[in-house]
């Protein structure tokens, strides 16, 4: 049984069994009873709002670069703060990995169908993007389905959060107004 499941079986209304047996018998803290997460500072997230702009137009930066630049800016951080938020972001930089160009041997390579091909009409080949736009509180997601020959978005939509529904949605409303497209092409983000 996981450390959280035992913990709920505490009874905290002081039934037949001090709280302190309850948490000896079921083998849990007694401090992880009282403990509650604290909330993030608002300071903490201001500079995460600053480390999130920084990284979107420059996402190379790494944590050193990242302090050298806030603090360029007037702010007073250290490295390890910087590191602590970027990783509780999901953000790092990016930078050539060791051994990234080699290919594991049981992946088969799939040629690039569109390489050679002359895109000359409209509906003959389409790609679909989607993207994140940062807000104040969370992102909002934009995708859109376009043509490759005239360059032209034939739908688009938003959302707060990343379900395949709106993808599925913008989809389905180029194919209603344009027809189907003779190649789909997902562009890899």
């Amino acid at each position: 049984m996981s450390p959280a499941a035992r913990l709920s079986l505490v009874d905290r209304s002081g039934g037949e069994l001090s709280i302190v047996a309850q948490c000896g018998l079921l083998k849990v803290a007694r401090s992880t009873l009282y403990w509650r997460p604290a909330p993030t500072s608002e300071d903490d997230l201001r500079l995460m709002r600053l480390i999130d702009e920084l990284y979107l137009t420059a996402p190379f930066y790494g944590s050193r670069r990242m302090v050298a630049v806030l603090r360029r800016d007037g702010w007073t951080v250290n490295r390890k703060r910087v590191r602590r938020l970027m990783r509780l972001m999901g953000i790092e930089a990016i930078y050539q990995k060791p051994n990234t160009s080699q290919p594991h041997p049981d992946h088969k390579v799939y040629p690039y169908l569109l390489r050679a091909l002359v895109i000359d009409r409209p509906n003959q080949v389409w790609c679909a993007d989607i993207t994140y736009i940062p807000m104040a509180k969370g992102f909002v997601y934009l995708v859109a389905v376009m043509d490759w020959f005239s360059r032209r978005v034939l739908a688009w939509r938003v959302s707060i959060t990343l379900d395949a529904d709106f993808c599925v949605e913008a989809l389905q409303e180029a194919m209603d107004l344009y027809g189907a497209p003779e190649i789909f092409n997902k562009i890899a983000a």
